[in-house]
């Protein structure tokens, strides 16, 4: 498809609808034939300036549904639903949060051969990213002393990981045994049966696999660390939101009056009407904050609104923190019927909600019915003052619902990305290293530096290498794990170009100079640190871009 520039522009149009390697698997806008067949040539630098501008909005919806939905959700809260011990829901739940941009993009972008080489720059761009600029960043702002044994437990799975990946890439492939993790001697003939490994071979742990120990090992680290102490829980590690990741303050929803003081809060009790309930439960804005914030914060405001305000109305929140857990009668049965509809529009972009059951009736009107009944089921049977005892289901709802926005928004994000690749005559694996890896990453740069600023630097550098654990893993592994078939149990993964090895040996490297840096320095880090990690990002930069454009290549032995 990189070759529709070369061909006269009256010819693009049909070289892209009769060429099947320029089909978008997914989505809902086709931005190659936007691009090339409904704006006429001379147009071409506005289309790509109305991309741009999309491109830069879609990073918002991913960055607000995972700030404020996932990422908060009650799932991963330190009191949420489940009452998880902190470890163990800061590095599935919380990082999960934290992460989901990361993960849907690669997921989406491994289910296509053709922009899985934007997946593997995106997870390698963020993790050199923040393994170098954010985490230089930190020691710059704040230097301080790292807590030692959770940063060598977490570059050291970081470190497998990337191994890990360097063996896929190197043998060109990857099997179910290898995204899932599998243990050769003890699964034995059934294993070798299925062909996810070779009975003959050293098992090893796979991607999931490889997690699934990592989770473990934290658990494991801290309650021991917990039980030396004797004293009750131990300091909060980089998994534990014992503060606020970013410098936002919390939103005030509802008639939570209690989040400005006692000159607010009604002196007596009163019940409100369902109308006055859902209108001030549906507002995004807040008067008084408002008033407070800088001009910068009210345009950024302005442009989150229209995301806040869909995210309000299809996805319900469960929030422990306060004493009603957020129940709106009104909205939550609302919600009762847009989110099975948001989920059932959204999956395979809509290709089964619009299916028709026996040509007669569409899969979206039975979800509609069937949810307008139980919503009127659920307002009649409860009360606006007390939530009912089956709330807790409104977060699993709610979980699945933000999935689902974020997958939308991720699919969109890889398919603009590879349209501006077709364009710029870009690979997909420098696309993922700077555009995607850079926009994924933004959102956790300015919560950890802000971290820093507050007096954490110990959490936010830790989070630096404990969070991207979690993206590299689940990442790749899930990603080449949906595209595997019962017929078909093993997925190529061949580097496209040398990019990819000038990817995985940064990361590697800027993985080993802190692994022997750090603790040389007794775990001491200050502004010489922090200044080599970022004049590293900027060499490894050139050097990536250098690359691309063939001013650095192999020579043809």
């Amino acid at each position: 498809c990189w070759e529709v520039r070369k061909h006269n522009s009256s010819e693009w149009c049909r070289f892209i609808r009769s060429n099947p390697d320029c089909r978008l698997d997914g989505g809902f806008l086709n931005y190659l034939e936007g691009v090339f067949c409904t704006f006429p040539p001379r147009l071409l630098p506005l289309a790509v300036t109305l991309y741009a501008l999309w491109l830069l909005y879609l990073f918002v919806i991913l960055g607000v549904t995972a700030e404020k939905l996932v990422g908060r959700h009650p799932m991963s809260l330190r009191e949420g639903v489940f009452s998880l011990t902190s470890p163990l829901h800061g590095v599935t739940f919380l990082a999960f949060g934290n992460g989901a941009p990361d993960v849907f993009s690669a997921v989406v972008a491994f289910s296509n051969p053709r922009t899985a080489g934007l997946a593997i720059g995106a997870v390698f761009g963020a993790g050199v990213f923040v393994t170098t600029v954010v985490a230089g960043g930190i020691a710059l702002v704040k230097p301080f002393t790292a807590a030692s044994r959770p940063f060598l437990r977490d570059v050291i799975f970081y470190m497998v990981a990337v191994f890990l990946t360097f063996l896929i890439l190197y043998f060109g492939r990857i099997t179910l045994g290898e995204a899932l993790g599998e243990c050769c001697w003890g699964w034995g003939v059934a294993a070798a049966a299925w062909g996810c490994c070779n009975p003959h071979w050293v098992p090893h742990p796979g991607y999931l696999g490889l997690y699934i120990f990592y989770v473990l090992t934290v658990v494991l680290c801290t309650w021991i660390h917990r039980w030396q102490r004797g004293d009750g829980p131990g300091p909060p590690g980089a998994w534990e939101p014992e503060m606020p990741m970013d410098a936002e303050e919390p939103e005030s929803s509802g008639t939570n009056s209690g989040d400005y003081g006692e000159e607010y809060r009604p002196l007596l009790p009163s019940r409100e009407p369902s109308l006055r309930i859902l209108t001030t439960a549906l507002s995004p804005l807040d008067c008084r904050k408002w008033r407070r914030k800088p001009w910068y914060w009210r345009l950024f405001k302005v442009l989150k609104v229209p995301v806040e305000m869909v995210l309000l109305l299809t996805v319900p929140v469960v929030d422990p923190d306060k004493d009603d857990l957020n129940w709106k009668r009104p909205l939550n049965c609302l919600h009762i019927v847009t989110s099975p509809l948001l989920c059932i529009l959204t999956l395979k972009s809509g290709t089964y909600g619009l299916y028709q059951i026996q040509g007669v009736f569409p899969v979206w009107g039975l979800v509609t019915l069937v949810g307008s009944v139980l919503a009127i089921i659920i307002f009649i049977t409860t009360s606006n003052e007390e939530p009912p005892k089956y709330h807790c289901v409104f977060a699993f709802l709610g979980f699945l619902a933000s999935a689902m926005w974020i997958n939308a928004a991720a699919t969109e994000l890889v398919n603009i990305l590879r349209t501006l690749g077709i364009i710029f005559q870009l690979s997909n694996t420098v696309l993922g290293l700077t555009l995607l890896a850079w926009g994924n990453s933004i959102g956790d740069t300015f919560s950890d530096l802000t971290m820093a600023r507050q007096g954490y630097p110990r959490m936010a550098f830790s989070a630096c290498f404990g969070g991207i654990i979690f993206n590299i893993l689940v990442g790749v592994g899930l990603g080449c794990l949906l595209q595997m078939t019962s017929s078909q149990l093993v997925v190529k993964l061949e580097p496209d170009s040398l990019l990819v090895w000038v990817l995985a040996g940064a990361l590697g490297l800027s993985l080993v100079f802190s692994f022997v840096w750090v603790p040389a320095q007794c775990f001491q880090l200050g502004k010489a640190y922090g200044i080599c990690l970022i004049l590293y990002y900027l060499a490894f930069l050139c050097v990536a871009l250098l690359t691309e454009f063939r001013v650095i290549r192999l020579s043809a032995v």
